[in-house]
């Protein structure tokens, strides 16, 4: 007796759910009436239903991953707290997914989602599907989806996620803002010497050697720069696209982030501020993950690695082994000189008051106000810094190009 064996194939359908809306999408089933059941348990009249074959040739989707567009944190932030309010309201889990696919703009997001929907129709959980696409979704939202599951309080885990994802967003601007200035005027500083070295430089020097004399020593550094950067000018740009590749490559790797992390926070004037964003960036995750009933151990492990910063990553791992062996929190916390005192106190009075999350919360919403200020700091201090330094550098250069000819006009008086 020959043993039968049901293959599944992918369907395309096209329906129309309650309010009367088209609707299209894909499932994977074993036969079209298998496709029928499903959609009516979603509660959407199928209209129609094709096989949908993989596609040779022109017909076959072309994935090239790096021209597709990235979701970001606001786009993640948007679809939670949408699924939270529809969750809430009282949509099952594949309806509200059906429709966060058709509205979301990006379409990285809304393949993802779309790929989700079938793997929860087909029994799976929601977060075993998120953890499938762990280059769209984050680790610390996968495991506080997982607690929202388990726990029975999904809408208000999304929820959380929300608020956590936007206090990231908004943290990520406020750092932009502070960076972008000084980043723009120095490079269009380092633009206009590199500029005038090539090719007014050039032009004062063939006009100093048909006026014959000794040019005057800063003059001579400047032609001296002039002739080197011909040469320099294309080693640079080389080099310069052949770091940006290496580092886009091997910035997240152990070795780069064990010597680049502890700099950053040493650094004279941004060191601060590195090191406030990443203990705001801790605390709002790990009091996000604990709200939602996620193990502090499993926690731990998380927000190290979400803190952006290999040296609290390492210090939370410290901190994950002592609370293994049976100490609190604040004990080996106190102990990370990275983490200052007023961070390890709160932490302790909120074990002691049995509202750890509550306090965490609000030491992230204090650091917060912190980045807030110091970049605003950073912004005045920078301004006139900056201007200050790019004038007298074209200030010298201007002088070392009209020396010469000073020097000419004495000889001729």
């Amino acid at each position: 007796m020959a043993a039968t064996t049901s293959t599944t194939k992918s369907f395309e359908y096209k329906a129309r759910d309650q309010s009367g809306k088209i609707v299209k999408g894909r499932i994977d089933a074993s036969t079209e009436n298998a496709v029928v059941t499903r959609l009516r348990a979603m509660e959407i009249s199928p209209i129609s239903i094709t096989e949908a074959g993989a596609g040779t040739g022109l017909n076959k989707e072309i994935n090239i991953s790096f021209l597709q567009k990235r979701v970001g944190l606001d786009d993640l932030a948007v679809m939670s707290r949408q699924m939270s309010t529809m969750i809430s309201s009282g949509l099952s889990l594949i309806r509200a997914l059906v429709i966060l696919s058709e509205q979301t703009e990006n379409p990285t997001l809304a393949k993802a989602l779309t790929e989700i929907r079938q793997d929860v129709e087909t029994g799976g959980t929601l977060s075993d599907a998120f953890a499938k696409h762990g280059t769209v979704f984050p680790p610390i939202m996968i495991h506080l989806v997982r607690a929202g599951e388990t726990g029975g309080f999904l809408d208000n885990a999304l929820e959380s996620i929300a608020n956590n994802f936007e206090g990231e967003v908004k943290l990520r601007g406020t750092i932009k803002s502070a960076l972008t200035y000084p980043v723009v005027v120095l490079i269009m500083a380092v633009a206009a010497v590199i500029g005038m070295l090539l090719f007014i430089v050039p032009v004062f020097e063939e006009m100093f050697a048909d006026l014959g004399g000794e040019l005057p020593l800063l003059t001579q550094i400047l032609v001296w720069m002039s002739d080197a950067m011909t040469i320099l000018a294309p080693i640079l740009i080389i080099a310069g696209i052949v770091f940006s590749i290496w580092w886009q490559k091997n910035k997240h790797t152990e070795k780069v982030r064990k010597f680049v992390d502890p700099w950053k926070l040493r650094m004279p004037v941004f060191g601060p501020l590195f090191r406030k964003v990443s203990i705001s960036r801790f605390t709002r995750n790990f009091g996000t993950m604990l709200g939602a009933g996620v193990p502090i151990l499993h926690a731990l492990s998380i927000v190290g690695e979400t803190s952006g910063n290999y040296v609290i990553e390492e210090a939370l791992r410290r901190v994950a082994d002592s609370v293994r062996s049976g100490q609190s929190v604040s004990v080996p916390l106190a102990k990370e000189s990275v983490f200052p005192s007023m961070v390890t106190q709160m932490v302790a009075v909120g074990e002691d008051a049995g509202s750890m999350e509550v306090m965490l919360s609000k030491i992230a919403d204090f650091y917060d106000d912190e980045v807030q200020k110091t970049t605003e700091q950073l912004t005045a201090l920078i301004e006139p810094l900056m201007i200050g330094v790019i004038g007298a550098i074209v200030g010298v250069m201007v002088i070392a190009l009209y020396m010469p000819i000073f020097a000419i006009f004495d000889q001729i008086k």
